[in-house]
């Protein structure tokens, strides 16, 4: 029988099921209007993402104050490669030094090949004169080759190391930090920024700051020079390269802001190259014919980009002209005064020619100066921002207290549980308090957001009790280490990892190898969750690997996986085994031989040394459950075996809501099931 609600739809009665939801009014589209939104600059309409934070930002602040972090920079990177590679740290420092010395030795020693070639008297004689310091000049030039090479090897030994060892501390104190720490959104993005930036040019900044000494010893030792031939020489330097210094730091900056912009389009385009080359999108794309449009789009951001680079191109030919013009005029002074000083007796000739050299190859490396600068301040701060992450990780690694728990469990005791999420305002869970014995089998029943899974977690270690207390033989959860816990429990999820490994390693993961099986233990566990079919239909079965990204890699059906799922648990051969919802995307038959397994046992005998938890909003796969547990707003309000809850009333004679829950369910079966329902 039905009845009819007031919005004249069909329902049964105690289905509960709702009707169809009210018309709302709504305005005509336009009929032309753009794809997304655009701001006033294409892109900013989006959400600023993590790579967008410091894009530009060493053109936006002051040399002064890119030369105030300097001297702090170069010590973190000095720190990091000697922690690395002490012996090729020091060699490289001391490599880099002196090789700088050998080239101002050199100026010095032409200086002197000059003095000799310019004096009085026969050309063989003066020629005679300056082959000593020829020699000396030649000997300085292969000494600086052999040191240069020296730099180059110590770095090509450094940087491998650096990396090696910032990844891989980035990595361990980041996959060990707690799990609630995970579930903030604002650390998983501060996470990827770390991973993606800070990692990258963590790893670059010992190439960089040689490049940046490099290029500032070769100045200063230029520098020295001149101010040993004539201290009036000094002032020469500046007046030749302050203008092309200035044009230096424009065209840096240009470059900088234009990267920005340039990286603001290029995150509108990307929208558009993904969907057309997705996987997840190529079905629907192709059955909308929807390339065209999409490529038009991706044009029209094209040419955006096209006009962005032609911009910064005329920017910096305008910019090279005005230093080229300024600073043509600027060393042509420096050069009427060099010859001056020299007409004038101020300056022997041979200095003036060593002025020269000193002074031509000064403005070549100031603009490696300049450019080494911005890109060293401006990588310093992503790298600040993975130091930070770094120190946040050591502070959100999981209690250790350097005691174990005992292998295996007879008795789970919880007490007065409560848990908070930290982002949240409310407790998840309100003073939960149950008894889980090894042998039993429990369920966790309730609604989305009652506290099933939280709790779950909390059984497994994931999380720490904000208050009460989990004993696991008398021994509070608090007092070992949290990966002890986690060790003894087998979780299933209902969205399980789709490992990229063979189907072996998917099955021996669960127990923490990828590399290692148990060959017995392995073909039960997926004898008793159903995956055997699974893997035999494989072309090289516990060979083959579980995705497409290899060759000859197969992908699994969303059932295949689960049944994988529950193979890695049953294979982790745990004190506890815990299965939350892990059969929703199976069918009817592999969803009661998975229960049949892990209920029951797979010959028929129940393990009694483990305690199996399920959560499961199928209230049909509960039923024979020792302990059926329901949760409502972080408490349990309900307990007991599901004959004890089917006869349960409140204090009002209503029935009790897991009745309630069980009942629905059951009667959308029959209803379903019904001759003459469904038809037509």
């Amino acid at each position: 029988m039905s009845v009819e609600d007031s919005n004249g739809s069909k329902s049964h009665p105690g289905s509960q099921v709702p009707g169809p939801r009210q018309a709302v009014r709504l305005p005509l589209p336009p009929a032309r209007a753009a794809a997304a939104p655009e701001g006033e600059e294409v892109g900013d309409e989006l959400k600023n993402a993590y790579w967008m934070q410091w894009e530009g930002e060493a053109a936006r602040t002051s040399v002064w104050r890119i030369l105030g972090r300097l001297p702090g920079i170069s010590r973190r990177v000095l720190a990091l490669a000697y922690r690395a590679d002490a012996r090729a740290a020091v060699l490289v420092v001391v490599f880099q030094i002196v090789s700088s010395l050998m080239s101002a030795f050199g100026l010095l020693a032409s200086v002197r090949v000059l003095s000799a070639l310019f004096s009085q008297g026969a050309t063989s004689e003066r020629i005679h004169h300056a082959l000593p310091s020829l020699a000396l000049v030649a000997g300085l030039m292969a000494a600086q080759g052999l040191l240069d090479f020296g730099v180059a090897r110590g770095q090509a030994a450094l940087t491998p190391k650096v990396r090696r060892a910032v990844e891989q501390e980035f990595l361990r104190l980041s996959c060990h930090v707690r799990l609630e720490a995970v579930d903030d959104a604002a650390f998983a993005d501060e996470a990827n920024k770390a991973n993606d930036r800070g990692l990258y040019y963590m790893r670059q900044s010992v190439p960089q700051m040689v490049q940046l000494a490099h290029a500032v010893l070769g100045l200063t030792g230029a520098a020295s020079v001149l101010a040993v031939l004539h201290p009036l020489l000094l002032p020469l330097l500046l007046l030749s390269v302050v203008p092309q210094g200035y044009a230096a730091v424009r065209s840096a900056r240009a470059q900088f802001l234009s990267h920005s912009r340039y990286s603001t389009l290029q995150r509108r385009i990307r929208l558009f190259t993904w969907l057309l080359l997705d996987r997840d999108s190529a079905a629907e794309v192709r059955a909308s014919t929807a390339q065209q449009a999409l490529l038009e789009e991706h044009e029209r951001f094209a040419r955006r980009i096209e006009a962005e680079d032609a911009r910064l191109g005329r920017q910096e030919a305008n910019v090279a002209l005005w230093g080229r013009a300024v600073g043509g005029l600027a060393v042509g002074a420096t050069y009427a005064v060099l010859g001056w000083m020299t007409a004038s007796g101020w300056l022997p000739l041979a200095a003036g020619g060593g002025a020269f050299l000193a002074i031509r190859s000064s403005r070549g490396t100031l603009v490696s100066v300049v450019l080494a600068m911005h890109q060293i301040y401006e990588h310093a701060l992503w790298i600040d921002d993975l130091e930070r992450h770094l120190e946040r990780c050591r502070d959100l690694q999981p209690h250790r207290t350097g005691r174990r728990l005992a292998d295996g469990v007879k008795t789970i005791s919880v007490t007065d549980v409560h848990y908070t999420y930290p982002e949240a305002g409310r407790d998840a869970l309100r003073g939960v308090s149950m008894t889980l014995a090894a042998g039993s089998t429990v369920a966790f029943v309730g609604a989305n957001g009652s506290g099933k899974s939280t709790m779950a977690k909390l059984l497994a270690g994931l999380y720490t009790p904000s208050k009460g207390s989990i004993c696991w033989d008398g021994v509070e959860v608090r007092e070992v280490d949290a990966e002890s816990i986690q060790s003894q429990v087998a979780m299933v999820l209902q969205d399980p990892v789709a490992w990229p490994l063979s189907a072996l390693a998917n099955v021996t993961i669960g127990a923490g190898s990828i590399t290692e099986a148990d060959p017995q233990r392995a073909l039960a566990a997926v004898t008793e969750s159903g995956a055997d079919r699974v893997i035999v239909g494989l072309t090289q079965q516990w060979a083959t690997p579980l995705s497409k990204r290899f060759k000859n890699g197969q992908e699994l059906s969303g059932g295949n996986w689960s049944k994988v799922a529950v193979a890695r648990g049953l294979y982790q051969d745990a004190a506890v085994l815990l299965l939350d919802e892990p059969t929703a995307s199976m069918d009817a038959r592999a969803e009661h031989a998975v229960y049949e397994a892990v209920l029951h046992g797979g010959y028929g005998e129940r393990r009694r040394d483990r305690i199996t938890i399920l959560i499961s909003h199928r209230l049909s796969s509960v039923t024979s459950c020792d302990m059926i547990y329901v949760f409502r707003d972080g408490r349990i309000i309900e307990s007991g075996t599901h004959q004890d809850l089917m006869n349960h009333t409140t204090a009002d004679g209503q029935p009790g809501e897991y009745r309630e829950m069980f009942t629905l369910q059951a009667s959308a079966y029959q209803a379903a099931g019904s001759p003459g329902e469904g038809a037509g």
